[in-house]
């Protein structure tokens, strides 16, 4: 009889064939992947982990992928433990790693740990206004009100390891949101590091008075202020995230100039929608071409590879599970589906088992259909935000771009 040990290292090696057909159409254009427009997953804390980024690979085999954010004194404090926070499977390139801290002899302790990790880009988070991370000294979104100390941190991140460097941020926090004062960020970071690479969340944090789930939803978009770094600052690359919530709205963007687009909680509420027909809609190549039941049986045979691999179930079954959870939103039997999976997971001891008892009750017209067609959102803000002149000379170094003259002139909202 077989051992467990020996029983999971079968199973590993049959997901690693079976996704390996995955990976043929990304091999065959990593290098234009990796100097193109970026279509990319948002780090998001307890959804973006190694499973839910597994799950992502096997609809769409060029967009990057974001780790959730590590803390860097994580990182230090756990160098013996580390395959439990950095580790993931090979067919999750290109994937970056998110890094939070200010602390620049802890960020480059990590950075010079997490380098043999082989992430494809360190990110350092500047703009979760989660009162965990922005309240507790300056980290996060308050580190936008520090450049100098950002510049300093990326330059120490670089120096200790081998691939790009890049930030994600915010327009500005709380009152200090002028796109004059966006700018002394962006020119202070980039002349102080190699950082050529800036993901825009394009609201403002506000750290007093409104929540994490509130700072998503209640600061006003601004894409004109992206659109305008774009434009003034030619020799960098800008990312735009925020509200986008579509492989269409992402591709508007794109035709607009951005460098790039992230996507969050669209791509894990909604999967199979956004990602399915990223890479055909964004980087004109065939995806990996998996139905939704042939996901189902690939991602069976990794999770159950996984199940108490860093100690009794950690991770167990539901963790597995969970990112599988939205795979069919909006499809019918969706609801029936997910509640079957809560009752079997009671009894079953693996996803495969889950999974046989519970696929059933979905049609195979669902189970079977190839990507869909994506459509445009009729409210999609990033419609409503007119291009900006590309001379720059029409911008006033007096007046910040939210200026009301300035506003009008250029007609932005």
């Amino acid at each position: 009889m077989s051992t467990r040990s020996e029983v999971l290292q079968n199973c590993s090696v049959v997901f690693r064939s079976t996704v390996s057909l995955c990976g043929e159409i990304f091999n065959s254009v990593v290098a234009e992947v990796s100097s193109s427009a970026q279509c990319s997953v948002a780090p998001m804390m307890d959804w973006t982990d190694n499973y839910y980024r597994t799950l992502a690979r096997l609809m769409t085999s060029c967009s990057w992928l974001y780790t959730e954010m590590v803390v860097s004194e994580t990182i230090v404090h756990q160098a013996e433990n580390l395959d439990r926070f950095l580790e993931y499977p090979e067919i999750q390139h290109p994937i970056a790693l998110q890094i939070g801290g200010s602390n620049v002899v802890n960020l480059a302790k990590a950075a010079e740990l997490a380098n043999a990790y082989g992430y494809d880009e360190i990110n350092l988070n500047c703009g979760c206004p989660s009162d965990k991370v922005a309240g507790h000294g300056c980290f996060g979104a308050s580190l936008m009100l520090k450049p100098e100390l950002v510049g300093q941190a990326m330059a120490v991140i670089a120096d200790n390891c081998s691939v790009p460097v890049t930030v994600k941020c915010r327009i500005g926090v709380d009152n200090y949101d002028s796109y004059e004062e966006l700018c002394t960020f962006i020119e202070t970071v980039s002349s102080m590091s190699p950082t050529e690479l800036f993901v825009i969340h394009a609201r403002k944090a506000i750290l007093k008075g409104l929540s994490p789930a509130q700072n998503r939803t209640v600061p006003p978009l601004k894409y004109e202020y992206a659109y305008a770094l774009v434009r003034d600052f030619p020799h960098l690359k800008f990312v735009l995230n925020g509200g986008i919530n579509s492989v269409l709205e992402a591709k508007y963007a794109l035709d607009r100039g951005v460098y790039g687009v992230m996507i969050g909680r669209a791509a894990y509420n909604s999967p199979w929608t956004v990602l399915g027909s990223a890479d055909r809609i964004l980087y004109g190549v065939p995806g990996p071409g998996l139905t939704r039941r042939q996901i189902l049986e690939h991602y069976a045979v990794y999770a159950d590879s996984t199940i108490g691999k860093y100690g009794p179930h950690r991770p167990n079954i539901r963790t597995m599970l969970k990112p599988l959870l939205n795979l069919f939103h909006a499809e019918p039997g969706a609801s029936r589906w997910r509640r079957a999976v809560d009752e079997t997971l009671r009894v079953r001891k693996t996803v495969q088992g889950v999974l046989e008892d519970t696929v059933r009750v979905l049609p195979d017209s669902v189970l079977d259909a190839p990507p869909p067609v994506p459509e445009m959102p009729g409210d999609s803000l990033l419609l409503q935000t007119p291009r900006l002149p590309e001379s720059p000379s029409i911008l006033d170094p007096r007046l910040p771009i939210d200026h009301p003259d300035l506003l009008q002139k250029v007609a932005c909202r």
